[in-house]
């Protein structure tokens, strides 16, 4: 197996874990994150139901679900089948299949990541360690998949699920760097200390401001939970009286400013011009403006949620990216353009 089937694969299992945050972008704004109750099956079923007829409510455990209520903080006397049966939604059902079904290609392409990577063991050890770090990543949060069902989808649960996500799209993103025969390395003139250290501040600063919106995400997800006759205009009052909201929107700035900074830096110190990634990286940043400012100022729109939290992540991957391509005085690899 060559360097070029690798890349295939670790770059297929990328494209796949990122698909799957938008997939749960979705799950979370609508509300459906409890559309299956159990876990592997959904209402007791390998194949959910497309309606409540569909669903032989005396073959499932009503003391699981009673204890999972009494976690939950709700009286486990309340739940029975009856009140199964009142909050069995369709829509929300097969939302939350259909996200548990494109976390099946994430570990698919993860496990043959990691098969291919044996041939590199020797040559390329960390690339070998970091697939099967990779792969045990998915593995956990497929785990903890599980815990957020089973803890009725508690904040400090979905949390850690989103931080192994971008744990394993920062792995997955220097594999498809490194599994090629000749990582890129840009050309690059001048001071390349300062433009990697720049780089390098721009990664840390989305790590930090992707922190904030966990716990901006999590406020929201409270929000729907307590005003549901509430419109969800009336949420940005609410927000702003939290100093982790109004710490997150200011962050954002700063955020913008450092990535325009690195993009001026490599216009001017990259003889053969910027790359897709960085651009990309820039105009993410933009679009991640007019969505903060959409959803400050006008409307917390459903639609702009997922955008917001589907491009966090792929703004990682590229930053990433970004800072692997910037040469490293110390450790200069082979120039590509």
């Amino acid at each position: 197996m060559n360097f070029k089937t690798y890349a295939k694969l670790a770059n297929a299992a990328l494209i796949s874990v990122l698909t799957l945050i938008f997939v749960g972008a979705i799950v979370r704004v609508t509300g459906a994150g409890m559309g299956c109750p159990d876990w592997p099956t959904c209402w007791g079923m390998l194949i959910p139901p497309t309606s409540v007829e569909e669903v032989d409510f005396g073959k499932l455990d009503i003391e699981k679900f009673q204890r999972k209520a009494e976690r939950m903080g709700r009286d486990p006397s309340t739940i029975s089948h009856e009140s199964l049966r009142a909050e069995f939604n369709s829509r929300h059902v097969w939302t939350e299949f259909t996200n548990r079904l494109f976390s099946l290609p994430v570990g698919f392409f993860s496990l043959a990541t990691f098969i291919a990577s044996f041939h590199l063991r020797k040559s390329r050890p960390l690339l070998f360690w970091l697939s099967f770090a990779g792969l045990l990543l998915v593995l956990a949060n497929a785990w903890m998949g599980a815990r957020v069902v089973y803890s009725g989808i508690a904040p400090g649960v979905l949390s850690t699920h989103l931080a192994l996500a971008m744990a394993l799209i920062g792995v997955l993103t220097y594999c498809v760097w490194a599994g090629v025969e000749h990582p890129l390395k840009v050309k690059m003139t001048g001071n390349t200390k300062l433009v990697r250290m720049t780089v390098l501040a721009l990664l840390v600063l989305v790590v930090i401001e992707g922190i904030l919106g966990t716990q901006i995400r999590e406020m929201t997800d409270e929000l729907a939970k307590a005003r549901l006759d509430v419109p969800r205009e009336t949420w940005i009052g609410e927000l702003e009286q939290s100093m982790t909201y109004v710490i997150h929107r200011s962050f954002s700035w700063l955020l913008l400013f450092t990535s325009v900074f690195a993009f001026s830096l490599a216009k001017k110190h990259q003889p053969d011009g910027v790359t897709p990634s960085q651009i990309g990286v820039l105009a993410i940043m933009f679009i991640q403006m007019i969505l903060g400012v959409v959803m400050a100022q006008i409307h917390i729109y459903s639609w702009a949620q997922v955008l917001h939290v589907g491009l966090a992540a792929i703004l990682l991957a590229l930053v990433f990216r970004w800072f692997l391509i910037t040469p490293n005085e110390k450790r200069p690899l082979a120039e590509s353009s």
